[in-house]
C-alpha cells in the first residue's frame, strides 16, 4: 500500500464559458520516505496540486488518501512550505515557529515547547535570528522560517511548493543543502514542484514533469539513481547525471515550446532609417546602416566598450564602502558578454554605471570613444522587472523610445519599426494590448522589444529573466538569441545563472565576491551559433565551461 497515493485527481475553475480545467487524471504513487519532485511551469497547476495533496483545496473528482485514509482537509500531517513566505510581520523568528508548536502540541509543558522551537530553529541556521522579526531578515532566512515552522509542526509529509525559485542563487544552493540535510535527518516523505531541473536533480529519488494545461496531466517519470551526496561540481563528470538533465530538459521544451515560433515572422519589414544616436546619422552615403544594424562598421572592434580603473564607493556609517574596485574589462564590437557573480557582488551597480543611472567614484566607461557621463538612448536597458506603463498598449509603450530616437522619420515608419520589434519578439497578436493585461513573461517581450528598437550602441540586461519560470525563460532566451543575431548589438547581461551566461555570450565575465569586487576571471565560449538550450546540452564541451563557472562560485562561496 502506497504511503501518499493521488488517484484519478482532477480539478476545475468556474463554470460554463468561464470554467478553467486545470488538472485532469493525476495518478502518483509515493512511498513512505520518498523525495519527489514535480517539475512544471507557471500555469500548469502545479500550486493547486499541492494544495489538493496537503487538503487545502477539494478535487472535483479522484481522492488523495495518505496511509489508506482518504484526505479530506489539512493536518499537521502535511506541513507545507509555499515560495511566499506569509509569516507574522509582529511576530519574532521565535513567535512564528510557536505558532505552530503551541498548535499541534498543545500537551506539552512550556519548556518542552521551547526545546522543540528552538531545535527546529537551530536546524535551520537560524539560531543567531532568533528574536528578530521578518523585516529584519533577508529573503532566505525568512524562507528558512518557513521551513521551520513547517518541519516544528512534526509532519510526516513535507510540501514545498517552490519555496526556493524567489532567491538568488548561493542562497537556493545553500537552501536546497539544507533541505536535503533534515530530510536525511528527520526521514521525512517530501513532494517538491519545481520549475528547476538541476534543482530536481540535485535532491529528488524521482522527477516527474507536469505537462502545461489546460487538463495538466503528468508526463513520464524520471528516476534520479544518482549517488547521495551529490556534488554540483563533480556532478558535471557523471554521465547518467548528463543524460537524465538533457533526457528532461528535451522532454519539457518538446511539450512546453513545441516547435512553433511566432518571432520567427517576416510580415513586418525595417524601414531603411537610422536613430538620432547613429555616429553617422546624416550622412547620404548609400551604405549607411538602417533601423537593423545601425552600427555595423567597425563591427569586432575590440575597444569600442572600455572600462578603466571603474570603482564604485558608497558612504556609510561606519565610513566609505567599496562596493565595486578597479573593474577593468575591454568588450569588442557586436559582442555578447554575461557576467556572473553571487548576490552582492556589484554586478548590477557595473551595469547601472554603464548605463549612467549610478555615479562613478572613480575611472570610467568609454563607449564609441565618447566617455560614458549620463544616461542616453544609446543604451537601452532591460530590468529584472520589465517598467511598463499599465495604462499604455504594448505598441504605446515600445513608441515611446521609438518616438525619441527616430523622431525624424515619418509615423508610418515609426510605427513599422514597432510592430517589427513587437513581432519578433512574439507579440503579434498582443499590439493594442494594455501592458497591466500581459503576463510577466508577455511584458518582459515588451521590455527586450522595447530596447532593441532603439537601435542602442550597447545593450545592457540587468537579470530580465530573473523572475520568471523556467518555460518562459527559456523561451525569451531563445527570443534573444534570434533578434540578436539580426541586429548584432554589443551587449552586457548580469545573471546568476551559470547555463543562461554560457548560452547566450561570447564571454563570461567572473566577479569576485563584494566588497572590493573586481573581475576574477573571464572565459571565452567557443562554441557555435547560433545556438540552442537543445544543441547546447550536448554538446562535448558545454560541461566543461559549466564547470569552470560552478568551480569559480564554490570558490568565491567557501572565501
Amino acid at each position: 500500500m502506497s504511503f501518499l497515493a493521488l488517484k484519478n485527481i482532477s480539478k476545475s475553475y468556474g463554470s460554463g464559458h468561464n470554467k478553467s480545467d486545470v488538472l485532469s487524471n493525476i495518478n502518483l504513487d509515493i512511498k513512505e520516505g520518498e523525495f519527489v519532485a514535480i517539475v512544471g511551469f507557471s500555469g500548469t497547476g502545479k500550486t493547486t496540486l499541492i494544495s489538493t495533496i496537503a487538503g487545502l483545496i477539494k478535487p472535483d473528482s479522484g481522492e488523495v488518501t495518505m496511509e489508506g485514509k482518504k484526505v479530506t482537509g489539512p493536518s499537521s500531517e502535511r506541513g507545507v512550505v509555499f515560495q511566499s513566505y506569509s509569516l507574522m510581520p509582529w511576530l519574532t523568528v521565535f513567535g512564528n515557529v510557536a505558532l505552530a508548536v503551541d498548535s499541534v502540541f498543545s500537551d506539552l509543558s512550556a519548556s518542552e515547547r521551547t526545546e522543540r522551537i528552538e531545535k527546529y530553529i537551530n536546524m535551520v541556521g537560524l539560531s543567531h535570528a532568533t528574536h528578530r522579526h521578518p523585516s529584519e531578515l533577508s529573503g532566505g532566512m525568512r524562507q528558512r522560517v518557513n521551513v521551520a515552522r513547517a518541519l516544528a509542526a512534526s509532519p510526516h509529509v513535507l510540501l514545498l511548493d517552490e519555496p526556493l525559485s524567489a532567491l538568488d542563487a548561493l542562497t537556493r544552493a545553500n537552501l536546497q543543502d539544507e533541505i536535503i540535510r533534515i530530510w536525511e535527518q528527520e526521514k521525512k516523505t517530501v513532494v517538491l514542484i519545481t520549475n528547476d531541473v538541476d534543482e530536481g536533480l540535485i535532491m529528488a529519488d524521482r522527477i516527474i514533469p507536469l505537462n502545461p494545461g489546460p487538463n495538466a496531466t503528468f508526463g513520464p517519470e524520471f528516476i534520479v539513481d544518482l549517488p547521495r551526496p551529490r556534488d554540483r561540481t563533480a556532478m558535471n563528470h557523471d554521465e547518467n547525471f548528463k543524460k537524465l538533465r538533457s533526457d528532461i530538459t528535451q522532454y519539457l521544451m518538446s511539450v512546453g515550446i513545441g516547435d512553433s515560433a511566432d518571432s520567427t515572422s517576416n510580415v513586418y519589414q525595417l524601414p531603411n532609417v537610422q536613430p538620432n544616436t547613429a555616429s553617422d546619422f546624416g550622412l547620404s552615403d548609400d551604405e549607411k546602416p538602417d533601423a537593423l544594424k545601425p552600427y555595423s562598421n567597425n563591427m569586432g572592434d575590440k575597444k569600442y566598450l572600455e572600462y578603466f580603473n571603474l570603482t564604485k564607493v558608497y558612504p556609510t556609517p561606519k565610513g566609505p564602502l567599496t562596493v565595486v574596485d578597479k573593474f577593468e574589462l575591454n568588450i569588442g564590437k557586436g559582442e555578447f558578454i554575461s557576467i556572473i557573480g553571487h548576490s552582492g557582488c556589484g554586478k548590477s551597480t557595473v551595469l547601472s554605471m554603464t548605463a549612467g543611472l549610478t555615479d562613478i567614484s572613480d575611472g570610467g566607461i568609454v563607449l564609441d570613444k565618447k566617455e560614458v557621463s549620463a544616461a542616453g538612448p544609446d543604451r537601452a536597458v532591460v530590468f529584472q522587472a520589465p517598467s511598463l506603463f499599465p495604462w499604455l498598449s504594448a505598441k504605446e509603450n515600445v513608441a515611446l523610445g521609438v518616438e525619441r530616437v527616430y523622431p525624424h522619420c515619418t509615423p508610418a515608419e515609426r510605427n513599422s519599426i514597432v510592430e517589427y520589434y513587437l513581432s519578433k519578439v512574439g507579440l503579434s497578436e498582443a499590439f493594442n494590448k494594455k501592458a497591466a493585461e500581459l503576463s510577466n513573461g508577455m511584458k518582459q517581450r515588451v521590455g527586450i522589444s522595447r530596447a532593441f528598437a532603439l537601435s542602442p550602441k550597447l545593450l545592457l540586461l540587468d537579470e530580465p529573466f530573473g523572475m520568471l519560470d523556467s518555460l518562459t525563460r527559456w523561451e525569451l532566451q531563445e527570443v534573444l538569441m534570434e533578434v540578436w543575431t539580426r541586429t548584432k548589438v554589443t551587449a552586457i547581461m548580469v545573471t546568476h545563472d551559470v547555463d543562461e551566461a554560457i548560452l547566450l555570450a561570447d564571454r563570461v565575465v567572473m566577479m569576485t565576491n563584494g566588497p572590493n569586487a573586481k573581475v576574477g576571471k573571464v572565459m571565452k565560449v567557443d562554441l557555435p551559433r547560433p545556438r540552442t538550450r537543445k544543441a547546447l546540452v550536448s554538446h562535448p564541451d558545454y560541461y566543461k565551461y559549466r564547470e569552470e563557472l560552478l568551480t569559480f562560485l564554490a570558490e568565491c562561496d567557501n572565501h
